[in-house]
């Protein structure tokens, strides 16, 4: 692999979890502690922490579990439940679940007496690879994905491999989408080793191996570049026009999960990057192919690309009214700021809809 910069020290792939988060609470006062979490991870997930010295004194809200819960009252209830518990800015929220909770109480910490500190353990593949890992907070608005946010990094992230058990395969494939974006983007020895690991007999040893590989990947576009203002925006290969399928589906009785999304949107983003990058075909073929055969199929019409066309334009690294794309010219490489017309991406999504009829 390539020679990163270690990854944040202060995200740490651990197998001693209860140990490694006692230190952390200890700084602070016994009674402004607080966890976040939501109703799944609250039986499958806190029962895996109860052993952290001071987890007794833990004060606890529960949200609503789905997406559909990723939104600004949800955030209500956390504030609320921070403010009359005595919350101030000497304290420390735990958020212990996916990417909706690492995002929603990053998010309600972070607005919180203008802000105080928090930590994330991520219980998804995805939240451990990408969404517990940056900075990033927020929730969804006015239908569109993730809206509402401010980038604000927590104190300390702790992955544990422990947590995947007990998710189901569905999610733990989506999670497995954003390594493979890695891999793209930075790494085609990363990529292989994403792409041969056993999806379906899950060996968590290597898995944490892996993941940390992933995780030093995204990490060093985010140290070099905090407040995506260049080089960050390489890891948002595959969102432009994943947000669009996600936040199209999140309008029917069928919604798509995130990582499900992205590899759509990687589909019709590797075959922008050959038209403008001249990402070889073979290259085109290949990965697509690859992708559907992993995540499966998803029939779009015609008459549906210009409503994935309108969410894209509201997509949050567009200027000028132009849609941006990060785009590949080859594995391991990555171009940011690609502009493509809407002719070019209604061309792109024909390429999609060919594939997947």
């Amino acid at each position: 692999m390539n020679n990163y910069p270690p990854y944040n020290t202060l995200i740490l792939v651990t197998q001693e979890l209860e140990k490694d988060l006692g230190s952390i609470i200890s700084r602070y006062p016994k009674d402004k502690v607080f966890l976040v979490t939501e109703q799944t991870c609250d039986d499958l997930c806190v029962p895996l922490i109860t052993q952290t010295p001071g987890f007794g004194n833990f004060k606890k809200v529960v949200v609503p579990s789905g997406e559909e819960n990723k939104k600004l009252s949800t955030v209500e209830k956390i504030w609320l439940f921070l403010s009359q518990n005595g919350a101030d800015r000497k304290s420390l929220v735990v958020n212990l679940g996916g990417g909706m909770i690492t995002d929603l109480g990053g998010f309600a910490a972070s607005t919180m007496k203008r802000g105080m500190d928090f930590v994330n353990i991520p219980t998804t593949l995805l939240s451990q690879v990408d969404a517990s890992v940056g900075g990033k907070t927020g929730f969804n608005f006015n239908g569109l994905k993730n809206e509402i946010g401010v980038i604000n990094q927590p104190t300390n992230v702790f992955i544990d491999t422990r947590f995947l058990q007990t998710i189901d395969n569905h999610n733990f494939i989506s999670g497995y989408a954003e390594m493979v974006k890695h891999g793209l983007i930075a790494d085609a020895e990363h990529l292989d080793e994403v792409r041969n690991y056993d999806l379906y007999n899950r060996d968590y040893s290597l898995l944490s191996k892996i993941i940390g590989d992933s995780v030093a990947i995204k990490d060093s576009f985010v140290f070099r570049d905090p407040f995506e203002m260049g080089i960050r925006k390489a890891l948002n290969f595959g969102h432009t026009a994943g947000h669009a399928f996600e936040s199209f589906a999140m309008l029917s009785e069928n919604p798509l999960l995130h990582g499900f999304a992205v590899a759509y949107g990687m589909i019709v983003e590797l075959y922008l990057s050959h038209v403008k990058c001249n990402l070889l075909a073979e290259t085109l073929n290949q990965y697509c192919y690859w992708l559907l055969d992993v995540f499966g199929k998803y029939p779009i019409e015609e008459s549906q690309f210009e409503a994935l066309y309108q969410f894209m334009t509201h997509d949050k690294k567009n200027e000028k009214g132009a849609i941006n794309f990060t785009l590949i010219p080859s594995v391991g490489k990555v171009t940011i700021n690609q502009i493509c017309d809407k002719d070019l991406i209604f061309e792109a999504l024909r390429f999609f809809k060919h594939l997947t009829e």
